[in-house]
């Protein structure tokens, strides 16, 4: 039985960066994932997508970033088990047993860096929008050349869906945004970055109908609280109305959490012993869910962690200038 000194659970951008400060820390280390790659909903979800709050960077590509945060964890010999989906913990006098669908695996400690949970995106509840779904449907964007020349419509309000029309606006020939309110709850700097572009907005107006033989072809829109209808001729209709998570298998383990997080105390530990979290998967008072926010995070959970396996690590080690080697 081979025990690892801490064991990452989530290898999105946040758990990708406490696996890289645990190896500055000389800690031997496992990361597990339940998808196939690194990078989380990042290269899963949004690989096209511009992010514009990581510091030091103007923009970058979500896929830049993962790439990125990648070349610098290789910098160290961790141990990977991705595509494997942990189902349980257990408690044992001297070390925790993670069970995944696969195996079981052995640390002193555990760092939970699992995003929001388990994710599914909220379909749209209208008829046919199955028989639609990757027919001119989609729920995700991972090539963004997909829609080049086309007409393109996208359903929602928040950020994300703003991000993708402006994204989508010099690439596609025509670029549409449907919001069931008149105000948007995106950023203000992207909510008039959208107003100043080409994008046509259409508020506030619901999805009704779809219309098409073997392909979307045409969206018939109702103004809310209104009888007025339009029809839109799309090639694509990207929704985007969030995703639904779930934390009920953490929940099983025992974890104190809120309906949507786990709660940590300060120094990142969770309601059991030798496990901590950090990234959006957990909370506090104040807590502002940003990757910036959980990169921030993961170091003071993965000291923390270190310091309970053992009094002797220090929790606050000092800078890396001191803890890599200098050339």
């Amino acid at each position: 039985m081979e025990i690892f000194d801490i064991t990452i659970v989530g290898a999105g951008p946040v758990g990708m960066f406490a696996a890289f400060y645990a190896g500055i820390r000389q800690a031997k280390t496992k990361l597990i994932d339940s998808l196939p790659q690194l990078g989380g909903q990042l290269t899963t979800l949004y690989p096209e997508k511009n992010i514009y709050d990581i510091p030091g960077f103007p923009v970058v590509k979500a896929a830049d970033l993962v790439g990125n945060l990648e070349k610098q964890l290789r910098t160290f010999s961790h141990t990977y088990c991705l595509d494997e989906e942990v189902l349980a913990l257990k408690q044992h006098d001297d070390y925790l047993e993670l069970v995944t669908n696969k195996d079981s695996h052995y640390t002193k400690a555990v760092v939970l860096a699992l995003g929001n949970g388990s994710f599914q995106p909220r379909r749209l509840m209208i008829d046919d929008a199955d028989t639609f779904e990757n027919h001119g449907i989609d729920y995700y964007i991972n090539d963004l050349m997909k829609y080049a020349g086309k007409k393109v419509a996208i359903a929602g309000g928040g950020d994300s869906a703003i991000d993708w029309a402006l994204m989508l606006e010099p690439i596609a020939d025509e670029v549409s945004i449907i919001h069931r309110r008149n105000n948007f709850r995106g950023h203000e700097h992207s909510v008039q970055k959208l107003k100043d572009s080409s994008v046509n907005i259409y508020t506030p107006y619901l999805l009704k109908e779809l219309h098409g033989e073997q392909e979307l072809e045409d969206l018939t829109l109702q103004k809310a609280k209104s009888d007025e209808t339009i029809t839109l001729n799309v090639d694509y209709l990207i929704v985007n109305y969030g995703f639904s998570s779930s934390l009920d298998h953490l929940r099983s383990w025992g974890l104190e959490s809120t309906r949507q997080a786990i709660l940590v105390e300060s120094d990142m530990r969770t309601s059991i012993p030798g496990v901590y979290a950090c990234g959006d998967i957990a909370t506090y008072d104040g807590k502002v869910k940003l990757i910036a926010t959980g990169m921030g995070e993961a170091p003071t959970a993965v000291n923390n962690a270190l310091h309970y396996v053992n009094p002797k690590n220090r929790a606050q080690p000092g800078h890396s200038t001191s803890l890599f080697p200098q050339n």
